[in-house]
């Protein structure tokens, strides 16, 4: 089968999509598809079978920045790419954001399935919009979401969606070897330091917590452009703050390590959440998770049997939750070990066949 994935957000930045766009072109070339990848990017793309079609601008939205190519001009260049690739089935990713992936639902002379990521706590723009994305909606053979999260929104305003969730590649977390790091008990924190996700909540919790615990260091992989994202860390005492190990933006090939030298991890993101990709590296890693009790990370970890979920935005709820596993190593292991289980449901062997099961649908509809 010859598939085009589109992506609506910038593929040389880091995120969640872009990690699992990426991760699904390569196991679909490994089962024997052709796959063209096409997205915005600020340079040019070394990676065979990736063409950028845009140039991406930095837009506010849902809580955080997302880089999206809104030009018109782009779609020409998906409609070319398309036409010039001539696949049996374009799979559009937010086909609702105005960038790559609602160009190339309106231009594919193919079927088309549609993925929604995202969690809308306030969906406002779908209904200013509905009018304009019906016509999108109107246009996508099968419909797919990450999580009902995700789902949720655009139930309410389109129709039904079918749930695929994000996939994980489970055993290169399971497998990493420890990362070198200062010896203590480690909580790790992973994601961009932006307010949504909480860094600042775990910030707090950790300098409540080092009064405790005199072995305990906060790790922090992740990176932010605005100062806001430091939040929490400027009330620090001194020798407080020299146990948060900030390592920058760590590649997603070089995190397994990271989690591998951790004792807990810590989610504390305060919404918008659809999914909690985090949340499963984590438990596959083996991990006990503490994390916001959140729509989105309420799918992934069940509280009290792979993690302990806190009310969001609340560090000493946070800090009471890592204390209880600090404390208590059986039941730290307890969810280490029901999250290892857990995170096989989302591993790339058990999701990749959904995905292809979708496409055979789309076509079949075709």
């Amino acid at each position: 089968m010859r598939v085009a994935l589109a992506c609506p957000y910038a593929l040389d930045a880091p995120g969640g999509v872009q990690v699992q766009v990426r991760e699904l072109a390569e196991r679909l070339r490994a089962g024997g598809h052709e796959v063209l990848v096409l997205g915005p990017a600020r340079q040019p793309l070394r990676d065979p079978g990736f063409l950028a079609v845009g140039r991406p601008v930095r837009v506010r939205f849902n809580g955080s920045i997302a880089p999206i190519c809104p030009d018109p001009a782009s779609r020409r260049r998906v409609r070319e790419a398309l036409a010039a690739f001539a696949p049996d089935l374009v799979h559009a990713h937010e086909p609702f954001v105005p960038s790559t992936g609602l160009y190339a639902t309106l231009e594919a002379r193919v079927p088309v399935v549609g993925t929604f990521h995202a969690y809308l706590e306030r969906p406002r723009a779908l209904a200013a919009f509905a009018p304009l994305l019906r016509i999108v909606w109107r246009r996508l053979r099968v419909r797919t979401a990450v999580s009902e999260a995700a789902a949720a929104a655009v139930r309410a305003r389109f129709g039904e969606v079918r749930i695929v969730p994000n996939a994980v590649d489970v055993e290169r977390f399971r497998a990493a070897t420890p990362a070198g790091l200062p010896p203590g008990r480690r909580l790790l924190f992973v994601g961009r330091l932006e307010p949504r996700k909480g860094f600042q909540v775990a910030a707090r919790a950790f300098a409540e917590l080092a009064e405790e615990f005199p072995d305990l260091l906060l790790v922090v992989a992740g990176a932010g452009r605005r100062p806001e994202g430091l939040e929490g860390m400027e009330g620090m005492r001194p020798e407080t703050r020299g146990r948060v190990s900030m390592l920058g933006l760590v590649a997603n090939d070089e995190l397994p390590r990271f989690h591998a030298a951790a004792d807990v991890f810590l989610a504390p993101a305060r919404g918008g959440e659809s999914f909690g990709v985090v949340l499963v590296e984590a438990m596959a890693a083996g991990l006990p998770v503490v994390a916001s009790d959140i729509p989105g990370y309420r799918e992934v970890v069940r509280d009290g049997v792979e993690g302990l979920l806190v009310p969001p935005d609340d560090p000493a709820a946070l800090a009471a939750a890592v204390r209880r596993l600090l404390r208590d190593p059986d039941l730290a292991g307890a969810l280490a070990a029901a999250g290892r289980a857990r995170a096989g449901d989302f591993s790339w062997d058990r999701v990749l066949p959904q995905v292809e099961d979708v496409y055979r649908q789309a076509i079949g509809a075709g």
